[in-house]
């Protein structure tokens, strides 16, 4: 019987508040995510989703319970071995917030300009642009390299913020609803970025996303928050299909049925 791959986040009996007198964001959750897995979060706006997120990056702490990251409780971290977690931690948000004055090279580049390597060294110029133009690649954007975010299409500058979260190779990758904002083609465009991740750099992917099509488009499991409670962990049936439907058979199936 083959053993299932270690937890690389793990929350256990987190709670969260942000205020002593209001409900929990996040109450009493226990939940694993293994290694290599691409994992969803469902569930209604304010059911606790962002806060999980947030409590993975150390952007906060539990009031209760502990979150760990590859063993290591976040919360029990000193603010630079925090900022040291985080560098191996690539994050993607539904509004991408590229440097405007900036070409896609240089948005790319920017993890790498700020990081430094364990030896307490800046990575090489030229180890930097062998890095970013590999990662272009990757996401299907070499063409785009010297263009300007007010040049790209709305799915382009999703795939350059997944370029950019994902150019110093980070174990872990958080998507908080990647492709909300997207139609059915450029959706699928970034599922292809997102599973190719998986595949092909190893990179374990919990994604936040109302969007049932895309869970099972991707996802191996997906957990579902309900006001704050783990109600359950699903399985996923996966379609093995990334292409999702076109806007007007997402429309003839929500207006007809």
């Amino acid at each position: 019987m083959v053993s299932a791959p270690p937890a690389i986040v793990e929350f256990r009996n987190v709670t969260k508040r942000f205020a002593p007198s209001g409900g929990p964001a996040l109450d009493d959750v226990s939940l694993s995510i293994r290694e290599g897995e691409i994992f969803g979060i469902v569930g209604e706006s304010g059911a606790g989703k962002s806060t999980l997120l947030e409590l993975v990056n150390g952007l906060t702490s539990p009031t209760e319970g502990q979150v760990l990251v590859r063993g290591i409780d976040v919360s029990a971290l000193r603010r630079r071995a925090v900022r040291e977690l985080r560098r191996d931690i690539g994050v993607v948000f539904q509004g991408v917030h590229l440097l405007a004055n900036s070409s896609v090279r240089r948005n790319v580049r920017l993890p790498l300009q700020l990081s430094r390597l364990r030896a307490g060294e800046a990575l090489k110029r030229e180890r930097q642009d062998a890095a970013v133009d590999e990662i272009l690649a990757f996401v299907g954007l070499s063409h785009r390299a010297e263009h300007f975010p007010a040049q790209l299409s709305g799915g382009e500058r999703q795939r350059v913020g997944l370029a950019r979260a994902l150019v110093a190779r980070p174990p872990l990758l958080l998507c908080d609803e990647p492709t909300s904002s997207l139609d059915a083609s450029t959706t699928a465009d970034v599922l292809e970025v997102l599973a190719g991740a998986r595949e092909k750099l190893g990179t374990t992917v919990i994604v936040i996303t109302h969007d049932l099509d895309v869970v099972k488009a991707i996802c191996d499991r997906a957990a579902l928050l309900e006001k704050g409670r783990l109600r359950e962990v699903f399985d996923v049936a996966k379609t093995g299909d990334r292409s999702l439907p076109s806007y007007h058979e997402q429309v003839r199936r929500e207006l007809m049925s």
